[in-house]
């Protein structure tokens, strides 16, 4: 195997199907089910029927216990600002992918090109560049290798050549993983 500090290239074959299915597995795209807004959904229902409860039995309580109502009334409104925020963020996230994906149905070139420094990603001459320190975060799994930084990379197995995908696993493991 050579060095790490020569160039390598990996030509990523662009199919949008191994894209979408990383970026939008299960419920991943899904405005009210997703991870980020499930619990914030269930909360907010929770706390709306205790709310309905309380307002159907308003008559029942004493003036000392009418501020429970006020207090759930307050929290319904809080967790429904919560809810509202993660489905905002969930939904702009969406459209970012959508517009990624639509970027990769014209793709001549999709190519990663990297040494013991520094990381290149070259999309219709598009290039971005980065140095191993700028990125943050990494995530290797059997279907794709992601990497957070400067730039946000996913990268599906399915894209490239076996030997390709074990050569930036090994590349990112030492860079980014250490």
């Amino acid at each position: 195997m050579a060095r790490l500090n020569d160039d390598k290239i990996i030509n990523l074959q662009i199919n949008k199907k191994d894209f979408e299915e990383i970026y939008l597995h299960g419920d991943q795209g899904s405005l009210f089910f997703s991870p980020t807004v499930k619990g914030k959904l269930i909360t907010t229902i929770v706390v709306a029927v205790i709310l309905l409860v309380l307002f159907y039995f308003k008559d029942d309580l004493s003036k000392e216990k009418f501020g429970i109502l006020y207090f759930v009334s307050f929290l319904f409104l809080l967790c429904a600002v919560y809810l509202s925020l993660a489905i905002n963020k969930v939904s702009k996230w969406k459209k970012e992918v959508v517009k990624y994906l639509k970027t990769l149905e014209n793709t001549d070139i999709y190519q990663i090109q990297f040494n013991a420094k520094v990381f290149k990603v070259n999309l219709n001459d598009n290039k971005e560049t980065s140095l191993w320190t700028e990125f943050t975060a990494a995530e290797i799994s059997d279907k794709f290798i992601g990497l957070e930084g400067k730039f946000n990379y996913m990268f599906p197995k399915k894209s490239m050549q076996e030997a390709d995908f074990e050569l930036l696993k090994q590349a990112v493991q030492t860079n980014v993983l250490k």
